[in-house]
């Protein structure tokens, strides 16, 4: 695991968190965790989650459980992907400061044909696009704030972003390295 800690990948929904995570944790030979299935796994839908206790509860169920799947790998490096919206918690925020934490960055035209094919993500009910744009205005200020790296996902096979992000992981290990010697 380049640099021995925890990579996160954060970003907004649609963009490839857990298909650029799992195949990340494939060459990097490290488990993957997507908090998304984690959460689904312990309380049922998200969605059902959203109609049954709102988005608050929800939240905080996401916070707990992006706090315990780090807390769980810092014993075993991992790459673990975040919901969109889960850098909006200041504790998840703390958390993150523990991890390298990589944002997948992107435009409209990247996301647009899975948001239309995913109508399940309770945050983009009615005009699915015109509520994915007004999420990624208020949150990718924060995306940025929190990354180490970036990766520009707007191009490239999942494969190629995996040995991408692969790449980039180990120079900045190496870099940080360099740095606090």
């Amino acid at each position: 695991m380049p640099g021995n800690r925890t990579v996160v990948l954060i970003g907004p929904m649609a963009v490839g968190k857990s298909a650029v995570g799992s195949e990340l944790a494939k060459r990097l030979d490290v488990p993957f965790v997507d908090t998304d299935a984690l959460i689904v796994d312990a309380h049922g839908s998200i969605a059902s989650i959203f109609a049954g206790r709102g988005e608050h509860a929800f939240r905080e169920i996401e916070a707990r459980t992006v706090a315990a799947a780090v807390d769980r790998a810092e014993d075993n490096a991992s790459v673990i992907s975040l919901g969109g919206g889960a850098v909006l918690d200041s504790g998840t925020q703390q958390v993150l400061a523990r991890c390298t934490v990589v944002y997948l960055e992107c435009d409209e035209a990247t996301v647009a044909a899975r948001i239309a094919r995913n109508s399940v993500r309770p945050l983009l009910a009615g005009d699915a696009m015109a509520r994915w744009t007004t999420l990624f205005a208020t949150r990718k200020p924060v995306y940025e704030r929190l990354a180490d790296l970036v990766l520009d996902v707007r191009h490239g096979s999942i494969t190629e972003l995996g040995h991408r992000l692969e790449v980039a992981l180990r120079e900045y290990a190496a870099a940080k390295q360099e740095v606090e010697k």
